[in-house]
């Protein structure tokens, strides 16, 4: 008996990823779906993605590090003391004036970390370290101790499974227990060019059977970037020309604090969100 599960996270807001993604999920008899988090953010899909996911049923659904930011920012708790977090801010301001009550709540819930038995193994899932979701801690080019960690405290499991740096990855830790990667349904990454070239979602097809892992398909799924930029447009979503970049060539700009702070300016973003969460914490209140 055999079981066919796709693994897969960061969608980041992309919503024609993420339909490609399942469309080629059903043309491959999946099983059942397992998401690793970062959902939302910086792209305009959020109820639609909301509804896709909830069609999925995923049997696993784990938080990352911008699921904490999308829960902050629509709460209106975001710090603000540098151009990168108001940039997460009012990305979460867009998510917050278009989902749907009760949503932020349940992504709230989802836990770090959570065990999985498929036949015989023992899974461990998490976005990123099994208590902290952010970090380059599992950077793929790290060394073999910093993985190690993932099995912390977890004698019984077998596999580990992350998320978080957008890079498909196979790999071990010191003892030999294996170590997976599905890569980035949205934003795939790599500082290699040629392979940053390919933009497709990424995803990974894990086939478990009784006597093992009887397959590992690392998926790359083409999608239509032009109807994704086009929909951003409609929506009217903020850093649509960071946006736009990321889709033609896979390059990001969370962390440049000089150029967000130029289009923080331009924008005027920090006081748009500010009387988003003066409004967000009055209601509360």
């Amino acid at each position: 008996m055999s079981n066919r599960i796709a693994v897969f996270s960061d969608v980041h807001g992309n919503l024609h990823a993420l339909q490609a993604m399942y469309a080629d999920s059903l043309r491959h008899n999946v099983d059942e779906y397992w998401f690793i988090g970062d959902l939302l953010m910086p792209g305009p899909g959020v109820m639609e993605i909301w509804r896709l996911i909830k069609q999925m049923q995923p049997t696993v659904m784990v938080r990352g590090n911008w699921d904490d930011l999308t829960v902050k920012g629509v709460r209106g708790q975001m710090d603000l003391e540098k151009p990168s977090r108001i940039y997460f801010a009012r990305l979460a301001q867009y998510v917050g004036e278009h989902v749907s009550a009760g949503v932020i709540d349940e992504i709230a819930g989802w836990p770090l970390h959570v065990q999985k038995q498929a036949g015989k193994l023992t899974f461990g899932i998490s976005h990123n370290l099994p208590t902290l979701n952010m970090g380059q801690a599992l950077f793929p080019t790290n060394p073999v101790e910093h993985f190690d960690k993932l099995f912390d405290g977890f004698n019984n499991q077998d596999v580990a499974i992350y998320a978080h740096v957008h890079h498909s990855l196979m790999r071990y830790a010191s003892d030999e227990r294996l170590i997976l990667n599905p890569g980035s349904v949205g934003e795939p990454f790599n500082g290699w060019w040629p392979l940053q070239h390919d933009t497709r979602a990424h995803y990974l097809i894990l086939e478990v059977d009784d006597d093992g892992i009887a397959e590992l398909d690392y998926r790359h799924v083409a999608y239509d970037r032009e109807s994704e930029y086009e929909l951003a447009v409609e929506a009217d979503i903020p850093y649509l020309e960071l946006y736009k970049r990321t889709l033609e060539t896979g390059r990001v700009n969370t962390h440049d604090q000089e150029l967000l702070d130029q289009i923080n300016h331009k924008w005027d973003y920090l006081a748009e969100y500010q009387a988003y969460a003066d409004r967000v914490n009055k209601q509360r209140f």
